[in-house]
């Protein structure tokens, strides 16, 4: 693979190790605020009005964010009833061939990704909802994690073209 590959790998690679480690964070953010707002109920009776809400986008985020980790990682579920049986050439060339489709899917999903944060923040939208929060911070955050997952297909069809022709990339 040429040194520009090898360097995107790297670059896409440690970026998403970075953000999906801050992610994982995010999980005890949002226990905090549901904890928090349990307690208020209980010893005030009156419960945070946002803390439901903002628990939702943290989790977004959560997963959002954390979705090109876990790809990197291999840690997303997979259909294994034949692929486990291959070996690793073929099962590169496999992984090399299906990821052409979830690119695909990704492309057009950012692309309706910044369509939709384009209009939140052009429109000022706002959630219906008694706290009524802006969405633009969240769709940010989404459309983020959509464009890091499309790097992190890209940068692993490199590996499984690598794989394939019998030279991986570590």
């Amino acid at each position: 693979m040429p040194d520009a590959v090898r360097t995107f790998i790297r670059f896409v690679d440690g970026l998403n190790r970075r953000v999906g480690r801050f992610a994982m964070y995010l999980f005890y953010v949002m226990g905090a605020i549901l904890l928090a707002s349990t307690i208020s109920r209980l010893t005030v009776g009156v419960p945070f009005n946002w803390a439901l809400e903002m628990s939702q986008f943290i989790l977004s985020a959560y997963y959002l964010l954390g979705g090109a980790y876990v790809m990197q990682l291999g840690g997303h579920v997979r259909m294994d009833l034949f692929y486990s049986r291959l070996d690793a050439r073929k099962q590169a060339i496999t992984d090399g061939f299906t990821i052409l489709f979830i690119i695909f899917y990704l492309v057009v999903l950012l692309g309706g990704g910044i369509s939709s944060t384009n209009y939140a923040i052009v429109y000022g939208q706002k959630n219906y909802t008694a706290w009524a929060p802006v969405l633009w911070p969240i769709k940010v955050v989404m459309t983020f994690g959509i464009f890091l997952m499309l790097l992190q297909c890209i940068a692993n069809f490199f590996k499984d073209v690598a794989a394939a022709r019998g030279k991986p990339i570590a």
